[in-house]
């Protein structure tokens, strides 16, 4: 589990350091935070390329929608991530009043755990602004589509409901896709119309 929070940490920031590179979205400030972090985190070159990353990239070949909703996925797990991440680190010694003399090991344990803390925490600030701020409708999508997980199947009342309920989904469903298409074959006529103008 640690090997895992480890690389995903580290892939969290190779795929930052690539949006830097990208579009320069990434504060400086951010940056040089994640450097330090991934020297806390390191792991062998043979891991970290290993060819299996955290997240796929694959759902961001798809339409904007799509990657918006994925990228509030990876948003949201990130944010999951940096907590349990920081809920790993040791909890920080008591504070020592004047006539007591800590050791030096403990001291400079806390201090560097204390360091990693308070870098975990700026960026899981940074990553939970990005999502209040751009992605509050995608998230009500995914809490929605998680909570359909939990719908209990074997339930003869959810059968039931579930039935009733059908008629109206299948129709929008039906309606949602139908206008997907009416857009698409518009803008490709519209694109032929241009490509003969």
């Amino acid at each position: 589990l640690v090997a895992t929070s480890m690389k995903a940490v580290v892939y969290l920031l190779l795929w930052l350091t690539a949006c830097q590179v990208r579009g320069m979205y990434i504060p400086r400030e951010m940056n040089r935070t994640l450097q330090n972090l991934r020297q806390h985190y390191k792991i062998s070159d043979e891991e970290l390329f290993n060819g299996k990353p955290v997240f796929s990239r694959e759902p961001l070949k798809g339409k904007v929608e799509s990657k918006m909703l994925f990228m509030g996925g990876v948003l949201e797990t990130y944010e999951k991530l940096i907590e349990h991440m920081l809920s790993e680190l040791a909890t920080p010694s008591p504070t020592i009043t004047e006539n007591q003399k800590p050791s030096s090991s403990v001291t400079a344990s806390d201090e560097a755990a204390g360091d990693i803390r308070s870098k975990l925490t700026y960026i899981l600030e940074r990553v939970r602004e990005l999502k209040r701020h751009h992605y509050q409708e995608q998230m009500k999508v995914l809490h929605g589509l998680q909570n359909l997980k939990h719908i209990k199947m074997e339930s003869r009342v959810v059968q039931s409901k579930a039935l009733s309920e059908l008629r109206w989904f299948f129709e929008e469903a039906s309606t949602l896709a139908d206008t997907v298409m009416r857009k698409r074959r518009r803008r490709q006529a519209r694109v032929k119309l241009h490509n003969r103008g």
